[in-house]
């Protein structure tokens, strides 16, 4: 089991006045994970440090996709109840996740800048945050059953304002089930494909068992395809500095949960490419949640950090954890 640490660490969550309410997420720092302490080896990965959140709120809960915003740690999340859960990953001495503050939950809009109306709409699974030469300019934003992409605007870090669509394929738009799109990353500059988006299914599966996928970009769009491992599915996904590209795997093994982080080459992410890679962890059981969300970050000093977020469904059986990760050198 994961360990906590004894203290619990509060952060005022401030709701925006649509929800009308106010709450507090107390946030239990986490140990140890998979036999590792903080700065240990679990299989491919060095575990950094993580964070149990709780909040007797009920808009607080459901994280599916997660993005930071800003260097300072500032980070936004999407909830699959069609909400943006915004706020800023603090760190204690040794770099190890400490607290998240300055929490704030408002509704996602739709193109008119209204609420998005109904649960069918509001199904937001993954976020992508936009780089332009001077920082984080906006995020992307997929959604299933209403499968669709809007960007929405960045103000000090958090998304806001009305969703501004984005052209995805006829084939992918069609498809109107919570199995749809999972999963959305931006290239940077490093890849062979720098500024391309890559959408990633969940159900969406060809005639030999990969999840369909496809590039938007100027001159790498098309169709590719991933291929998971045999009881999880592909869920999120992020791109690291070097272009390589990390793909979050969730599952059900019996009655626990599974999950795997994957890592394909970066000249492996093209049009045509069936994707596979190399597996940096996969494990089942209760150090695991339903872990739905994964992005990655410098810290100030320099480190890439490799987050991870579980969705609980907001079920109060299951747990909303924040893990984070780096590579070994």
């Amino acid at each position: 089991m994961i360990g906590r640490l004894a203290v619990l660490l509060a952060a005022t969550l401030c709701v925006s006045s649509a929800l009308a309410d106010d709450a507090t997420v107390t946030a239990v720092q986490l140990s140890q994970f998979a036999g590792a302490g903080v700065g240990g080896r679990t299989q491919e990965l060095i575990f950094e440090g993580g964070l149990e959140l709780r909040s007797a709120t009920d808009t607080f809960g459901g994280l599916s996709g997660i993005g930071f915003t800003s260097p300072d740690g500032k980070l936004a999340m999407v909830s699959d109840h069609g909400n943006f859960v915004s706020g800023q990953l603090i760190y204690d001495e040794h770099g190890a996740p400490l607290s998240l503050v300055g929490v704030t939950i408002v509704p996602i809009q739709n193109s008119k800048g209204a609420d998005l109306p109904r649960a069918y709409a509001r199904d937001a699974e993954a976020l992508a945050v936009l780089e332009r030469k001077d920082g984080p300019a906006a995020v992307r934003v997929g959604f299933e059953n209403l499968t669709r992409v809007a960007d929405f605007a960045l103000e000090n870090g958090v998304p806001t304002g009305p969703a501004r669509d984005v052209t995805i394929p006829d084939w992918l738009s069609k498809t109107r089930t919570n199995e749809s799109l999972e999963a959305v990353c931006l290239a940077p500059p490093s890849s062979p494909v720098a500024g391309s988006t890559l959408l990633l299914t969940e159900g969406v599966i060809t005639g030999d068992g990969a999840h369909s996928a496809y590039l938007l970009g100027k001159s790498d769009k098309g169709p590719l395809s991933y291929r998971s491992g045999a009881s999880t599915n592909p869920t999120d996904c992020a791109f690291l500095p070097n272009g390589d590209l990390l793909v979050l795997e969730r599952g059900v093994v019996l009655v626990n949960f599974a999950a795997r982080l994957v890592r394909i080459k970066a000249a492996d992410v093209k049009p045509g490419a069936e994707m596979q890679g190399q597996v940096l962890y996969e494990g089942v059981g209760g150090e695991l949640d339903n872990m739905e969300g994964v992005a990655v970050h410098q810290t100030a000093t320099g480190q890439t950090r490799i987050t991870v977020i579980s969705d609980n469904n907001f079920n109060d059986w299951e747990r909303t954890l924040l893990l984070e990760f780096s590579l070994p050198d």
